[in-house]
């Protein structure tokens, strides 16, 4: 049970680590400074998240530490979704992925909210209102995007038809996801997939975005199986902390 939860703790925490890596790189790159701004706050948010499950991972474990399990782990041992570490190929790209996350990941903590884990549960009380700004704001742009010039619109589909087929591994549910949810500790994702939808379709409509033909990604993420993308966010990600080992957040 003890390595299950820890799992678990991995496949909640490096969603959040990685987003939070895509959007700092970010900072000093956003069409205005407002939006720089909220963007760089948003990756905050995310590594206070990462920050709560890897502290309780640590604890699981009975070994390592926040730092350890952030830095020091191979590329096969991070868990997150391809979705996630999709480059922030221009603005339209970066809205999008956080939109079919934010869609996804505020019923997640509102499920979590009731966890029979203590800690999960607090960790997701805790992360609940920050969704849910997350997912106003991903929102907005959308529609701003999708209902604004041609060429926004179009930029927008384009990101969209990439995106999209990734969209469908968060709700592929692994062995462990399958074990926390009967034992009351982790979410249904049948459930959090029909929030999604409802989300995700009236934005797309007032958006006027039209969903791609192109059928489910084929992704192993959760199975530790990434992009090529993936080597070079771990590359700079983990520089400090293997150069300097004794390093702390």
């Amino acid at each position: 049970m003890n390595n299950s939860l820890y799992i678990y703790l991995l496949l909640l925490g490096d969603n959040s680590l990685i987003l939070g890596h895509r959007l700092s790189e970010l900072c000093g790159h956003g069409p205005n400074l407002e939006t720089d701004i909220a963007l760089t706050n948003h990756s905050l948010d995310l590594y206070g998240q990462v920050r709560s499950y890897y502290q309780y991972a640590a604890e699981v474990k009975g070994e390592g530490t926040e730092d350890s399990i952030a830095f020091l782990r191979n590329e096969r041992q991070y868990y997150n979704v391809l979705l996630i570490e999709q480059p922030n190929s221009d603005f339209a790209h970066v809205i999008c992925r956080q939109f079919l996350w934010d869609a996804y990941h505020l019923p997640l903590m509102r499920s979590l909210m009731k966890s029979k884990d203590d800690q999960i549960s607090a960790i997701a009380t805790k992360s609940e209102k920050e969704a849910s700004y997350h997912l106003r704001f991903s929102s907005e742009w959308m529609r701003r995007l999708g209902d604004g010039t041609e060429e926004s619109h179009a930029k927008l589909q384009a990101a969209f038809d990439h995106l999209y087929p990734y969209s469908f591994e968060l709700f592929k549910e692994t062995e462990i996801e399958k074990e926390m949810k009967e034992n009351g500790i982790g979410a249904n994702l049948s459930l959090i997939q029909t929030e999604w939808k409802k989300t995700t379709e009236s934005v797309f409509e007032e958006a006027n975005l039209k969903l791609p033909d192109t059928p489910p990604a084929l992704t192993k993420g959760k199975q530790g199986i990434h992009t090529e993308a993936m080597g070079f966010i771990l590359a700079e990600l983990q520089y400090m902390q293997r150069a300097y080992p004794t390093m702390e957040w």
